[in-house]
């Protein structure tokens, strides 16, 4: 059984590494372009902020929410841009406030959850461990985005087997959202923490035939589709795991263009 509370802790712990990137940024600076396509520094945590905000309104209305995916819905390509956008026109301390504020909210409400109770979501209805993983999983992508921007190396932890496991769950959906056809049948994939971590991570049967091989921060890289496959030590063998590199992605939605080979450092 998955410990919540512990799950909690490294969310609020990765939140807290992203919050002093920027906590102290001159407001100036929140409008650097980051690796995302038209998105700036300040996109980048209105749409963390943004997220909080639906995982609230998840919670606390769940017809509100209904609503709310069927706006998405009808504009599956464009109404996460959109709430970035409005996010970002927001002074820098209004959009720092407000992500703090919110993620805090998360953080309880989520504390609050009663065991085997789920939240709607743009998606499969998620239990609040899981919630609380895919909450992991985009603080640490978009600060990513944000880490690149300004240049600076985040060193890799623990918390990342949190977006490895999403990114194995998904890939099913990362087939369907390619309008692809999933195999049947399961992979294995092994990643090692290295000498920074340490520690080693396994999904799937041990005697498969698709493998998927490599550093757990590579691995997670892939999935958020935060590096392009060349850039990174993923290896596959069996020609389904080849392909599914191709496309990985542990986030809802439209895969986005991703990076392309040898952007960065």
């Amino acid at each position: 059984m998955v410990d919540l509370a512990a799950v909690l802790d490294d969310l609020g712990a990765e939140s807290a590494a992203l919050d002093r990137l920027v906590g102290g940024l001159a407001p100036h600076a929140w409008a650097m372009p980051t690796p995302a396509p038209g998105w700036t520094l300040a996109h980048q945590i209105a749409h963390l902020a943004w997220t909080d905000d639906q995982v609230r309104l998840a919670a606390s209305d769940p017809a509100g929410f209904a609503v709310a995916v069927a706006e998405a819905a009808a504009d599956p390509d464009g109404f996460v841009d959109r709430a970035a956008e409005r996010g970002a026109a927001e002074p820098p301390d209004r959009i720092l406030a407000g992500w703090r504020a919110g993620r805090d909210a998360v953080a309880k409400v989520l504390a609050a959850i009663p065991a085997g109770g789920r939240l709607p979501w743009y998606g499969p209805p998620m239990s609040a461990a899981s919630m609380a993983g895919a909450r992991i999983m985009e603080t640490w992508a978009h600060g990513q985005d944000v880490a690149d921007t300004l240049g600076v190396r985040l060193p890799p932890t623990a918390r990342l087997r949190h977006v490895a496991r999403i990114g194995v769950r998904a890939r099913d959906y990362a087939y369907f959202v390619h309008g692809l056809r999933p195999p049947e049948r399961e992979f294995r994939v092994e990643l090692s923490g290295g000498p920074e971590v340490g520690g080693a991570w396994t999904y799937g049967p041990e005697d498969a035939v698709e493998r998927v091989t490599g550093p757990l921060l590579d691995f997670c890289l892939l999935v958020t589709r935060r590096r392009h496959a060349d850039d990174l030590a993923v290896r596959a063998e069996g020609d389904e795991a080849v392909r599914w590199l191709e496309i990985a992605q542990c986030y809802a939605g439209p895969p986005g263009p991703g990076r392309t080979p040898g952007g960065f450092a």
